[in-house]
């Protein structure tokens, strides 16, 4: 499938790359993901949560509500004191000792993020190096995306330091958009690709979002706990084909579009006490109704039935549930996202790249037609459609 034709834009608030993309193919030549060693178990996190000083019945309420409807199991952090506190160190996030999450400045949170970042990305990006035959000399460009730290000379610079390439490779980074931040990296990809059909793009996710835990009373951060968690994941694109027999995925055409409500709804800002989340109860309302009108934007001529398998940001159960309804998706569609949430909850950027990779190893029998969606601040929703053809029809 060619680059798919995108109908103007609703109201002038959707930017979509339309007939004016090269039709040079971009190839998805490989995925990979990581996530820390440390395992929160959903209830655990509940009780300690539950435990802290100063909940009130209220809070109490609405905590249990709302990790128990999560659709959660297990999540991951770098953060090992929510397991075993070091020997001879102070915690500085959680007290296990004393039943205690504490409220560390956002200096320290950030400074945490800089030790534990770079290992994330490097072990994404090494896992996605190793599925192909493309090696870290070939990589030309690298894109780093995350919104839950900060430092310079940043994620983009040390990867290229630890992968051992050239000091002239191309670095970007994008940060700060949130739970959409792929899909801005994935069109940056695109984009020199089309430009330069040698180019091979790693692009690489990773997101520590449990650095930001925080203890209250309000919906928002208890939404927050209850959702968040740590990985990383990588992509890796080019103009070069695959080796023959092997499969084929091209990325063929991206959208975004703005909803006409919910700016207020989600956002991401930076308070004393680490990054402060705005996650209203209205979000998976907001984008369950303003979805099927943004359909010609995100997905062009392409109707949802005529997608085989879809990766959908898992923001929250409540998200999928309205955005299954809006979509008309069955519950087949919706698996691949639920079981991802279950076992790794909501990584910001990274998390629909670990659906995307969930699909792509799940074999087919035939070619298909797949559509990837986020969401995030704004409220923003991006899209990317990508078609898989089996080693059989592309040779």
């Amino acid at each position: 499938m060619g680059a798919t034709t995108r109908s103007q834009p609703n109201r002038g608030r959707a930017s979509l790359l339309t007939a004016d993309r090269s039709t040079r193919p971009v190839f998805v030549r490989a995925l990979g993901t990581a996530v820390p060693v440390t395992v929160l178990h959903q209830p655990a996190l509940r009780d300690l949560l539950a435990a802290q000083p100063g909940l009130s019945r209220l809070g109490l309420r609405r905590l249990h509500a709302a990790f128990d409807a999560s659709g959660i199991d297990t999540r991951h952090s770098v953060v090992g004191e929510f397991q075993a506190a070091p020997e001879a160190a102070e915690p500085w996030l959680v007290d296990l000792a004393g039943e205690r999450v504490l409220a560390p400045s956002t200096g320290t949170r950030n400074a945490a993020y800089v030790r534990e970042a770079p290992a994330l990305f490097l072990a994404a990006a090494k896992q996605a190096l190793a599925s192909t035959d493309l090696a870290p000399d070939d990589v030309t460009h690298v894109v780093t995306v995350s919104c839950t730290g900060f430092f310079a000379p940043g994620p983009d610079h040390v990867l290229v330091r630890q992968l051992g390439l050239p000091p002239t490779t191309q670095r970007f980074h994008l940060g700060f958009m949130g739970c959409y931040g792929a899909f801005p990296g994935l069109r940056l990809a695109d984009a020199i690709c089309r430009a330069d059909p040698d180019a091979v793009v790693l692009v690489v996710c990773a997101e520590l979002c449990s650095l930001h835990l925080h203890t209250g009373d309000d919906l928002d951060t208890i939404l927050a706990s209850s959702l968040f968690a740590d990985g990383a994941a990588a992509v890796v694109l080019s103009g070069r084909a695959p080796a023959a027999g092997e499969d084929v995925v091209t990325l063929d055409a991206l959208g975004t579009t703005l909803s006409e409500e919910g700016e207020a709804d989600m956002a991401w800002t930076i308070g004393d006490l680490g990054f402060d989340m705005v996650l209203s109860k209205h979000v998976p309302r907001i984008l369950g109704s303003s979805l099927p009108a943004a359909v010609p934007s995100l997905l062009g001529d392409v109707e949802p039935a005529a997608i085989d398998r879809w990766a959908i940001h898992p923001g929250g159960r409540s998200v999928l549930d309205h955005v299954q309804d809006a979509l008309g998706l069955d519950d087949d569609d919706l698996a691949p996202s639920r079981d991802v949430l279950r076992r790794f909850g909501n990584m910001s950027s990274a998390t629909v790249l670990f659906v995307l990779a969930e699909l792509l190893r799940r074999p087919a029998t035939a070619d298909e037609t797949l559509a990837a969606m986020a969401f995030g601040p704004g409220l923003t929703v991006e899209s990317a459609l990508l078609t898989r053809r089996t080693g059989t029809s592309a040779a």
